[in-house]
């Protein structure tokens, strides 16, 4: 009777524990309302859906390759090779096409391209014992180079049938729901189902909080820490596919530091950089503080460019301390 009691009554320090989690996420949220208050107040149709809409489209590829970040972050690695391989798909998919490639055989040549080189640098990671950050920055410059290889120059894509899923929305008054939108969000919703419904997610979580406590539990720690690259990698590959339909062609000086945006958002969405704590959802909410800072500079006109990286930086700053100090508190 007493041990039933005991596991259906949290202690108050496991309530605790389990309410901290959210504090790095719900101080994102508050700094993204704060940013959508200010705006709204200072910009005439700021808040208007149209603006609201291209805030995802113009980002949905950095969705993508910010879910696939968080993976790797949340086992406590780094992922430096996402820019690259995003450039190395789109430019895959462009040479293709202009090569007469059918389109079902060249968006699962660009994806698997990702997939492998993800595969090497997991494999290094974990067989090899090179630090993540060694191992990526090797794919990082791998990527970079195939994509000089396979297309020097910049590769317009007009073929008809990439052409018409780039044009496909879906329309409500002046909200649009563009394709690469909508896969953006599919692979966030397949991400959430993962890490929270499956046990492959708990693995990520436990290897995150503690590789050598994971590995007692009997988990499968290397099979993950492996996976959790492919899955990078993968989500990469996808961006670039997404990128290639915004921009709509292949070019290999694409993505040149976006793995840097990539872990701001990540970080900036709650996600500690020491693995085990972090949700799927809040780096989406990164992305859209990023995307609106932008935003924001833009609708100011008076502004250089400069200060987006400027405020960024700070925003960064800001949340790493605070992620320090519930490392410290967690321990």
């Amino acid at each position: 009777m007493s041990t039933a009691t005991a596991s259906t009554t949290p202690r108050p320090s496991l309530r605790l524990s389990l309410d901290r989690r959210y504090l790095p996420v719900l101080g994102t949220v508050i700094v993204f309302l704060l940013m959508l208050l200010v705006g709204g107040l200072r910009y005439e149709n700021f808040l208007s859906p149209a603006v609201i809409s291209n805030l995802f489209i113009n980002n949905a590829h950095l969705i993508v390759l910010a879910t696939g970040m968080t993976f790797v972050i949340l086992t406590g690695g780094i992922d430096l090779s996402v820019g690259a391989v995003l450039a190395l798909s789109s430019v895959i998919t462009a040479t293709l096409l202009q090569a007469g490639v059918p389109l079902a055989l060249v968006l699962p040549t660009a994806l698997l391209a990702g997939s492998l080189i993800g595969l090497g640098m997991g494999v290094m990671i974990q067989y090899f014992d090179v630090q993540p950050f060694v191992a990526t920055l090797a794919g990082m410059f791998l990527a970079r180079g195939l994509c000089f290889i396979f297309a020097p120059e910049s590769v317009p894509i007009r073929h008809e049938g990439f052409t018409s899923l780039t044009n496909w929305s879906l329309a409500a008054g002046r909200w649009r729901l563009t394709a690469a939108v909508l896969i953006a969000l599919l692979v966030v919703a397949g991400a959430w189902w993962t890490l929270h419904r499956t046990r492959f997610g708990r693995t990520v979580y436990a290897v995150g909080g503690g590789e050598h406590s994971a590995t007692l539990m009997g988990l499968r720690v290397a099979r993950t820490k492996v996976m959790v690259y492919v899955i990078s990698g993968t989500c990469a590959s996808l961006a670039g596919i997404l990128f290639a339909m915004f921009s709509r062609s292949g070019y290999a000086l694409t993505g040149v530091g976006m793995e840097l945006d990539a872990i701001a958002a990540v970080v900036i969405g709650g996600t500690l950089l020491v693995g085990g704590m972090g949700f799927v959802a809040g780096s989406v909410v990164g992305v859209m503080v990023l995307g609106l800072i932008q935003t924001i500079i833009t609708f100011e006109g008076t502004l250089s460019s400069w200060w987006t990286k400027i405020v960024i930086g700070v925003l960064l700053l800001i949340f790493v301390i605070l992620q320090r100090i519930l490392s410290l508190r967690r321990t």
